[in-house]
């Protein structure tokens, strides 16, 4: 929205701006999005305020900034403030708690050769103690570091913690276990021990923070990063181990994470007091009894997403030589850190206000030289550049630039096997991970013999997050059932990337004439993203209303594997089929029958010459009388006729909406085709939008002048004996001799 502003009336009549947990600003892949937002809002007032004399307009906007976790808040105002105000900062010590909180920190010794996830599991069987020691029978939350962690825990305390609960008391208890669908958690419920992560089931997970929150659930095991989105407040936070897997690595929580997580103990309603514990290594004991007393400083990661912002901006012209580019990083908390602490951007100390401004203007060099070298941006040699089609393809569709790189070195003759696989590579999907638990089921759907498996099996075993990807996006478009929530959750993640990402392959390629395959791949895979399935799959009842992938699996069983046949089938007989009452055989036929239809026709003209030839295309909608009425497709829907030769050209491309269509039934066309080097076969091809199974393609090969008797496409019966045959390529003038 706030790069859209010019066009977008909400955002300039924002007058406050609120930023919660604006400490998310050192946040490694959001981060820099929020800096760059807010700095944005901070531009759009100046520009406003010098383009109107509305009263109303130059009213100044206000910015509110709230964190329970920022020690460098002053530097917050700073980046805040502008040079007609300066913000206000305002710092509440603990002696503004509703709920005064007790901080513990417990040091448990281990050896030197063991390891992280040795020492978490030793930790398992101390959380029992704590929780009798510091809960004071209160609810307790404990952090784990990942979600097997979580269930393991969880099945341990089970067994070795006894709560006292009342009879009606375990009665509300059970009311909940008998509402949870994961047979694990619902009997660990009755024990009054209960688990909270991303791979649960969302209803599971509703049913067990209402019953946490109401107080009737004792003990909460859960994933640290889930729960700082939720609100989940307890009288005990317990934080189990300081240590947490991420990137494929165990590592240290941040400062910030810590006093994340301990924020969560004290429940203002129900608490005066609280308690929260941090369990560690003997080693590390010091250095956490420390860390409570203070807090880690803010930084910005704006510095490494710099590319693709400062190509967001060169976009909106906001920024359009070097000199600009840095006024614009000033406005920014990257340059009020840079001046406070340089060496943590990689700058030296000592440099001065004017040395750092120059470093960053060198990083700005060389951020805009990256931009140029994949044709992002057009430089001049005074440094002064615009934004080039590709450039603000990759601002509307919000691409990272690794991405952007990535699909530049596409060669154009790419399969759609060949295009997943470099899909799967993307940036967009880096915070997907691959666990150990996913292995087995994955390399399953690889690979087979008993089972349907994917349709471009992978070389090896599953082992890799771009393998994981690649065989979600093939599970999800033909249809396989992936039982494991987590997986599931996962491959909806990929397909919201993916739909966008694989729109910026399509116009990226259309932009490029020499890559004719390529762009047929990537107008396919765009389609199936979009819909979920297979250019080519029989699952085409899926795309109907009201049918998902287990009626689509009943039509398919009984041969429904087309429109077409659907369309041919009794109502009563699709009832059956699917196992539903009348009028549902009736709504699936409507739905059919208000599909688009289309015919392609191609003719060639009687003018042509040794190497071009005129043809005409003729698209028409056969069904275009019955949709007057009623359709199914959405207004958007349309048809791309695309036509490549075999030297891998793009010939013609046109998109084509259904309103124009329904105007008259039909589009024509006439188009020069040159000649190819290789073969004179042209592919034709019409491509829908929205469905699967509406495809048109076709060959067709046109006359050239010379081709009865002198091209090289001549049969071996048509020549004369007094003739001499000679196959000329690639020449400007030709002399045939008649002797």
């Amino acid at each position: 929205m706030s790069r859209k502003w010019r066009d977008n009336m909400l955002v300039q009549l924002v007058r406050l701006f609120l930023i919660d947990e604006v400490h998310t600003v050192k946040d490694e892949s959001r981060g820099a999005t929020l800096e760059v937002v807010v700095s944005r809002m901070k531009t759009i007032q100046v520009l406003l305020a010098h383009t109107t004399n509305s009263v109303d307009v130059q009213l100044p906007m206000r910015f509110v900034a709230v964190s329970a976790t920022i020690p460098n808040a002053d530097d917050i105002a700073e980046w805040l403030s502008d040079g007609q105000c300066q913000a206000i900062c305002m710092k509440m010590d603990e002696s503004h708690r509703p709920v005064k909180l007790r901080k513990v920190v417990l040091g448990y010794p281990s050896g030197s050769n063991q390891t992280e996830y040795k020492f978490d599991l030793t930790l398992n069987y101390k959380v029992a103690s704590v929780i009798q020691t510091y809960s004071d029978q209160k609810p307790t939350l404990v952090f784990c570091a990942t979600r097997k962690g979580v269930q393991h825990a969880a099945s341990i305390l089970a067994k070795d913690a006894k709560f006292i609960m009342s009879i009606e008391h375990k009665q509300r208890l059970q009311r909940s276990a008998n509402a949870i669908k994961d047979g694990k958690l619902r009997d660990l419920m009755l024990y009054g021990v209960g688990y909270h992560h991303a791979g649960i089931d969302v209803s599971d997970r509703r049913n067990i923070e209402a019953t946490f929150t109401e107080g009737d659930l004792p003990v909460l095991f859960t994933t640290s990063t889930l729960a700082m989105g939720v609100n989940l407040p307890a009288h005990l936070v317990i934080i189990k181990s300081t240590m947490h897997y991420a990137s494929g690595v165990f590592q240290e929580y941040s400062e910030t994470d810590i006093l994340q997580m301990i924020g969560r103990a004290g429940r203002p309603q129900f608490d005066s007091t609280a308690t929260a514990v941090i369990m560690t290594r003997l080693s590390t004991k010091e250095k956490y009894m420390q860390m409570l007393d203070g807090a880690d400083t803010i930084e910005s990661s704006l510095h490494r997403h710099l590319v693709e912002h400062l190509n967001a901006e060169i976009t909106l012209h906001t920024i359009t030589d070097v000199n600009i580019a840095l006024e614009w990083i000033r406005s920014t908390f990257l340059y009020v850190r840079t001046l406070k602490n340089p060496s943590h951007y990689g700058f030296q100390r000592g440099l001065g206000k004017e040395g750092i401004e120059a470093k960053l203007q060198e990083l700005c060099l060389k951020n805009l030289n990256d931009l140029s070298s994949v044709g992002l941006i057009e430089m001049d040699e005074d440094v002064n550049f615009k934004p080039t089609e590709t450039g603000k393809l990759i601002a509307t569709y919000y691409i990272a630039f690794d991405t952007a790189k990535l699909f530049y070195n596409i060669h154009g003759k790419e399969t759609l096997s060949e295009l997943v696989t470099i899909i799967s590579t993307c940036k967009e999907f880096s915070d997907v991970q691959l666990r150990t638990s996913e292995k087995k089921l994955l390399n399953t759907m690889n690979k087979d013999k008993n089972r349907i498996t994917i349709r471009f099996p992978m070389e090896g075993k599953i082992k890799s997050r771009e393998m994981k990807v690649n065989c979600l996006i093939q599970a999800q478009l033909g249809c396989i059932p992936v039982q494991d929530f987590s997986l599931t959750q996962d491959m909806a993640k990929i397909f919201r990337h993916g739909i966008r990402v694989t729109k910026y392959l399509l116009e990226f390629l259309a932009l490029q004439e020499k890559k004719f395959t390529a762009f047929l791949n990537a107008l396919t895979l765009a389609k199936c993203f979009r819909c979920k399935l297979w250019e080519n799959s029989t699952h085409v009842s899926k795309q109907l209303e009201k049918i998902g992938v287990t009626l689509a699996n009943a039509m398919v069983n009984e041969g429904l594997t087309s429109f077409k046949k659907i369309e041919d089938t009794n109502p009563r007989e699709l009832e059956l089929i699917v196992n539903r009452n009348p009028p549902f055989g009736n709504q699936i036929k409507e739905s059919v029958l208000h599909l688009p239809t289309y015919e392609l026709g191609i003719e060639q003209l009687t003018r042509y010459t040794l190497s071009v030839a005129e043809i005409v295309v003729t698209v028409l909608l056969t069904n275009y009388e019955k949709l007057q009425k009623k359709r199914t497709a959405p207004d958007c829907h349309h048809v791309t006729l695309i036509i490549g030769d075999t030297d891998n050209n793009i010939v013609f491309k046109q998109k084509i909406m259904d309103n124009a269509l329904l105007k008259s039934g039909t589009w024509t066309r006439k188009i020069d085709i040159k000649r190819a080097f290789t073969s004179d076969e042209l592919s034709v091809h019409l491509i829908s939008s929205d469905y699967v199974g509406l495809d048109i393609q076709e060959k067709f090969r046109p006359l050239y002048l010379g081709d009865q008797k002198f091209g090289p496409n001549v049969d071996a019966e048509s020549k004369s004996e007094n003739l001499y045959f000679v196959k000329l390529e690639k020449s400007d003038t030709v002399f045939f001799i008649f002797c």
